[in-house]
């Protein structure tokens, strides 16, 4: 009965955080769809870090749908209304809710980006829907195959492929202030990695950060961001954001943002209210 109650009332709570335009009247020029939530991370903090921060980098407002407590196998409601894309120009993709198998459902989230809406998807996402039948049709579209992940320590991720434009800016080697490595077992035949980091649980290296086609929709993924320090770090956002704006095709050559698509200016991003770092039982 608890149980059916919890469903009934985990209904979308959805915010908005919009970039500031430089004129007050003037709406935001991209709107971004944010869906959170499941288990094993702190996404009340970490849904501020990204719409607030990509605010900052790039001209584009956020809807957040965040839902699902720390459910594995939560469904969330969105995903199963006719059209839930429209009206976004990209969906982010920062959920972890790995237990859902329905493959019907998981249909209903692949219609999105079929249909050609830009994705980014967010280190747990990888890890979401993966026992469905249709998980691999998940992770082509996403661009990699990942089931786990090594112990949790920081990542001294090194870049791969310098000149592409969501690099620019971005440091040849950066040490991620703390970090959950997840082991690739496949890239797919779209993707293209974008900076590394070697396992020492695997003995291998493993991309961090890519860009992938799916069809024509363009895809940018990392598998960076387990812990809220690493995404408050200009590092994680500068990246995030380039490709975001590349994945919406906004992205200039030199890793800037396209004429009117900046944002309101880098800055600290200040959580409300401040929220402590998840402790180590944070893990999936």
């Amino acid at each position: 009965m608890r149980s059916r109650l919890w469903s009934g009332l985990c209904l979308a709570v959805v915010l908005t955080f919009a970039s500031a335009p430089a004129s007050a009247a003037e709406p935001a020029k991209l709107k971004g769809l944010l869906i959170t939530g499941g288990c094993c991370h702190d996404y009340q903090t970490q849904k501020q870090i990204i719409a607030k921060g990509l605010a900052q980098r790039m001209n584009i407002a956020f809807d957040i749908v965040h839902e699902g407590g720390t459910s594995k196998d939560h469904r969330v409601s969105v995903y199963e209304k006719p059209d839930w894309w429209k009206g976004y120009d990209v969906i982010v993709h920062n959920e972890c809710f790995g237990d859902v198998q329905d493959e019907k459902f998981l249909a209903g989230i692949l219609a999105a980006h079929t249909s050609g809406v830009p994705a980014v998807f967010i280190h747990c996402s990888m890890h979401s829907y993966r026992k469905s039948p249709a998980a691999d049709q998940w992770r082509e579209m996403i661009g990699v195959t990942s089931q786990r992940h090594e112990k949790q320590r920081a990542e001294d991720v090194k870049v791969v492929v310098a000149d592409h434009p969501v690099m620019r800016g971005f440091p040849a080697e950066w040490k991620t202030p703390n970090g959950e490595l997840y082991v690739i077992e496949k890239v797919w035949p779209n993707c293209t990695p974008l900076a590394q980091a070697f396992g020492p649980d695997t003995k291998q290296q493993h991309p961090v950060a890519w860009v992938n086609t799916f069809g024509k929709t363009r895809i940018f993924g990392t598998t960076l961001g387990h812990h809220n320090e690493t995404m408050n770090s200009e590092e994680w956002l500068g990246l995030v954001s380039r490709g975001t704006l590349w994945a919406v095709d906004k992205l200039t050559d030199d890793g800037r943002p396209a004429a009117g698509f900046a944002g309101t200016g880098i800055g600290p991003i200040t959580i409300d209210p401040p929220q402590p770092t998840p402790d180590p039982k944070f893990s999936k």
